[in-house]
């Protein structure tokens, strides 16, 4: 692409980031961020059409017939919901996948009711005083010692049912969005919502510029990805390339400003003759990589895996810090995904 397109095409990427990750959608809660992501597609030209489980599907025709191709990301997020109400009013909470609970400790919430009402809170030790509780400091920070304060005057369990809110009502913690001058994005949720980005990007690519896949291509939005079942009920074909946050940290060699591509994680490896071809695409188009193992990590193709599907699979996407904490990546990481996964569908 020539300069102004790629300043174009920076645009709407960051413009697609505010949206999506300003819209709640810890898992089982997606509609909005479906809704944002459909809308996007459609707007650009694209088929978009949801699944009875929840996911998008954007059909991409390609230019020859052959292969049936697979893109996926997933836009749900983690997430608390109401576990149960304290006698003053306070609201304990389980956990929507694996945040880290102690990075929650003073973060500003919504809270979502079965009859439509918000209501904005903050999360809380249960010792949050230094001045009161002689282990403010040093309390566990976990769904037992953790509870949202309701910026409502409550002072009982009645209270707080008087206001509609009631055990498994979603609790959606504040993403915190910014996107610096030097290139930094800094958000909770980038997981997975910048390589769900990264793809609207392409669409956008292809809308501008007219280029199509090689192949017929899905790209599909899961929204069960964090609680292990997202890729179960993907379309089926015969490649798929899954888009999820790339780790940075400790005997990993991935930055914030890189590809990742994973060769294996907690499922075990991915398809070697595909992982092997996306990093002779990188090196030969100058695409900054790095190739990683991720012990700790699952992906929406081992939920594919595991539901049957009978197809070659991997795995890239932008190194991501402090994954499920408050997290960091930069727009070169963002530009290296996008690079490298229209390399792969062969846009022309």
């Amino acid at each position: 692409m020539d300069k102004t397109l790629k300043q174009e095409q920076d645009a709407f990427l960051r413009d697609t980031l505010y949206k999506l990750l300003g819209q709640d959608s810890p898992t089982g809660f997606t509609d909005r961020a479906v809704e944002a992501a459909a809308g996007i597609a459609k707007e650009l030209g694209f088929e978009a059409r949801r699944t009875n489980k929840g996911n998008l599907v954007v059909a991409v025709p390609g230019r020859e017939p052959g292969r049936r191709v697979g893109l996926c990301a997933h836009v749900d997020t983690l997430g608390l919901m109401v576990r149960s109400i304290t006698a003053d009013g306070m609201l304990m909470v389980t956990r929507v996948g694996g945040p880290l609970m102690p990075t929650l400790d003073g973060e500003y919430c919504r809270i979502y009711t079965r009859d439509g009402r918000v209501y904005t809170g903050t999360v809380l030790s249960l010792s949050p005083s230094v001045h009161v509780q002689d282990d403010a400091a040093t309390r566990a920070r976990d769904e037992k010692n953790m509870a949202v304060r309701i910026d409502e005057k409550v002072h009982s369990k009645a209270d707080v049912q008087a206001l509609g809110i009631a055990a498994g009502d979603y609790v959606c913690y504040d993403p915190k969005t910014v996107i610096t001058e030097s290139g930094f994005v800094k958000s909770r949720f980038l997981d997975d919502k910048a390589s769900a980005s990264c793809l609207l990007a392409l669409l956008w690519r292809m809308s501008r510029t007219g280029e199509r896949p090689r192949f017929d291509t899905w790209m599909t939005f899961t929204v069960h990805e964090e609680v292990g079942h997202g890729g179960a009920t993907l379309p089926p074909v015969d490649e798929l390339l899954a888009v999820d946050m790339g780790c940075i940290g400790e005997d990993l060699s991935c930055t914030e400003y890189q590809v990742s591509i994973c060769a294996k994680d907690s499922h075990g490896p991915y398809d070697y003759e595909m992982v092997s071809r996306l990093v002779k695409l990188a090196a030969a188009n100058g695409v900054d990589c790095a190739v990683d193992i991720y012990p700790h990590y699952g992906s929406d193709v081992g939920a594919a895996w595991g539901a049957g599907m009978d197809a070659r699979a991997a795995l890239v996407g932008p190194g991501v810090h402090a994954s499920h904490g408050m997290e960091r990546t930069h727009l070169d990481a963002l530009h290296a995904t996008m690079e490298l996964a229209g390399l792969y569908l062969e846009l022309a």
